[in-house]
């Protein structure tokens, strides 16, 4: 199924579902009413447990997002009350969100500024073509990437390499991103649907009930200890244990054949 609005074109095939910002012409800027529309469909995933992995896109290939429209936000609020009103899931309605258990691999095929990297920020695995760029730029727009970019990048890389980025806002290419380790995979802009091919089929080989339990196991522990967070009894961690994917998953191995994952 598929469909587009307000700005974003959302479309399912069997158990991947790509959602792809379709705003070229201001570069795949979010407006009020995309926000909205991301976070709709993020809500409708988690209640879809038949989706098993998303792709997160922008269409052309200039930009995968390049944050907030500004010309359709600056003069509406302050900055302080731009953060009051502030969706708690973050940018897009996902770069803080933390109840979205299936995987995200976000598909950069241009810039990915301020907000457009706050999204990347909030996705599990990155693929990037060659040309893209990155980088949390609202410094020299006198604002600030409170929709997770502050938070989520000093956890992610060393601190000089975050702060080189967060207090210049100046752009960085893939390369420069992948060596900090924010980027899994840098191609040639040719062979980034093919890239981002490999990475979904490796998570659909893998059983959707274990996939689940990994990432709700990281979202919600990251806070703890090795130990305690290992000893938590998550809902999807309990029920992969007991799935008849764990069952299948071990008499396919005994069987010397592929699995047939039924995602329960």
């Amino acid at each position: 199924m598929s469909g587009t609005v307000d700005g974003v074109r959302f479309e399912r095939d069997k158990h991947v579902a790509r959602v792809t910002i379709d705003r070229p012409t201001v570069l795949n800027a979010v407006d009020r009413a995309t926000h909205h529309r991301l976070a709709a469909i993020w809500r409708d995933i988690e209640a879809t447990p038949d989706v098993r992995v998303v792709v997160l896109t922008g269409a052309g290939d200039r930009a995968f997002c390049v944050g907030a429209d500004m010309s359709a936000v600056a003069t509406e609020k302050t900055g302080l009350e731009y953060w009051a009103d502030a969706d708690p899931n973050g940018f897009g309605g996902l770069s803080l969100r933390d109840t979205l258990d299936v995987p995200v691999i976000a598909r950069v095929n241009g810039y990915a500024l301020g907000g457009g990297m706050e999204l990347v920020l909030g996705c599990d695995i990155v693929v990037a073509a060659e040309h893209a760029q990155f980088g949390l730029t609202e410094p020299r727009v006198g604002r600030l990437p409170l929709d997770g970019g502050i938070a989520r990048l000093v956890r992610r890389v060393p601190h000089t390499q975050a702060m080189g980025l967060l207090l210049t806002g100046r752009r960085a290419p893939a390369a420069e991103l992948h060596r900090m380790g924010l980027v899994n995979e840098v191609v040639p802009a040719e062979d980034l649907d093919a890239a981002v091919r490999r990475w979904v089929d490796d998570i659909l080989a893998c059983a959707p009930t274990s996939v689940r339990a990994i990432k709700q196991m990281v979202q919600r522990t990251a806070h703890l200890p090795a130990r305690e967070a290992q000893s938590v009894r998550l809902p999807a961690v309990l029920a992969a244990l007991s799935s008849a994917d764990s069952a299948e998953g071990v008499r396919a191995f005994r069987e010397k054949r592929p699995p047939v994952w039924l995602g329960r």
